[in-house]
């Protein structure tokens, strides 16, 4: 489509928190900062209120507040639409998005905008009804509110971002700069992305997908006669691992513990295995230089090979490629 305008919605004025305030920051750094040596026409941005004015008041938090020269009415026109959070309250609590929101978003779809959300912006694409039948994302951590709120989204948490053609969602914080740089391959080409990418010290690419950084630790139990067993468990994942020595361990039949382990945490005794062992490769594998050989074995996973399997399946990602996104000590674990 071209460098074209670009309204990014801006929910809160004041008080901005500081994870919004880092996503509203994605799309101002990359389609706000003109390229001429990139292109020769860049994208217009424009700022774009929810609410009825601007506040000015003490401000918490940040310690900042936002002016903004453009309101609702101007994503009428716009190209590209992006909303790049929504209040908290709105994600947690349920507190309903402001109804001028939801029609302006409504209209500037039906206008012909491409919409676009990072992160919890998702929740109003939802609310206006622009992502029901679609395969859409959002931060892992809200992804479960996301899918129980609007059924007939497609929610996958486990990507960066969707392209669904005229409207894009993305997972939370960095992945939004993900998206936006897609959008910037989509309308002027892979030589400006990649090396708008390299301006702005980034990959112009990440290998995976977010599930890759989902914790997979599974939530506590209030089950006592489980936890003395699971936690000696955790403690034992280099060795190998029965259900039906740990029913023995907890005084249970197989079928018994099967039955309650599952209650507890809502996975099968053999998943939560695999959890768990993911989750101690993942910890060696950010804070260790231990050969990966060496992690599949302290892990429980066997081979580097059998390792490699699990990790590509479960995030997308090898786990040599996800040890180079984190700083590594030196220290090995004996």
């Amino acid at each position: 489509m071209g460098a074209g305008s670009v309204a990014v919605v801006v929910t809160e004025e004041l008080a901005v928190p500081s994870w919004d305030l880092y996503e509203l920051s994605i799309p101002c750094t990359v389609f706000g900062t003109p390229q001429p040596d990139l292109a020769d026409a860049w994208y217009e941005l424009r700022l774009c209120s929810a609410e009825d004015r601007a506040q000015d008041g003490a401000v918490s938090g940040t310690g900042l507040s936002l002016r903004t020269s453009y309101g609702l009415d101007d994503l009428a026109d716009a190209d590209t639409v992006i909303v790049p959070s929504v209040p908290d309250s709105c994600v947690d609590e349920g507190t309903p998005l402001p109804p001028d929101l939801i029609t302006a978003l409504r209209g500037a779809y039906d206008a012909g905008a491409r919409m676009v959300s990072l992160c919890t912006g998702a929740f109003a694409l939802a609310e206006a009804g622009l992502l029901d039948g679609r395969r859409a994302t959002a931060h892992w951590m809200h992804t479960a509110q996301l899918a129980e709120r609007y059924p007939k989204v497609h929610v996958d948490d486990s990507v960066l971002y969707v392209d669904d053609g005229d409207v894009l969602t993305s997972a939370g914080l960095t992945a939004g700069l993900d998206l936006c740089l897609h959008l910037v391959r989509r309308d002027l080409g892979a030589h400006v992305a990649n090396q708008l990418a390299r301006r702005m010290v980034v990959p112009a690419h990440r290998p995976g997908g977010q599930a890759q950084f989902i914790d997979l630790s599974v939530p506590e139990t209030d089950d006592q006669g489980l936890a003395p067993v699971l936690e000696w468990a955790r403690a034992h994942l280099d060795q190998p691992l029965t259900v039906d020595e740990l029913a023995r361990r907890a005084a249970m039949s197989p079928r018994t513990f099967y039955r309650r382990l599952r209650a507890a945490t809502g996975t099968t005794p053999l998943r939560w295995l695999l959890e768990q062992r993911l989750g101690r490769a993942r910890m060696l594998l950010e804070s260790t230089d231990l050969p990966v050989e060496k992690v599949g074995e302290l892990s429980g996973l066997g081979t580097a090979n059998n390792l490699r399997h699990h990790f590509l399946k479960q995030g997308g990602v090898s786990p040599s490629d996800y040890r180079r996104m984190f700083p590594c000590s030196t220290a090995a674990v004996r």
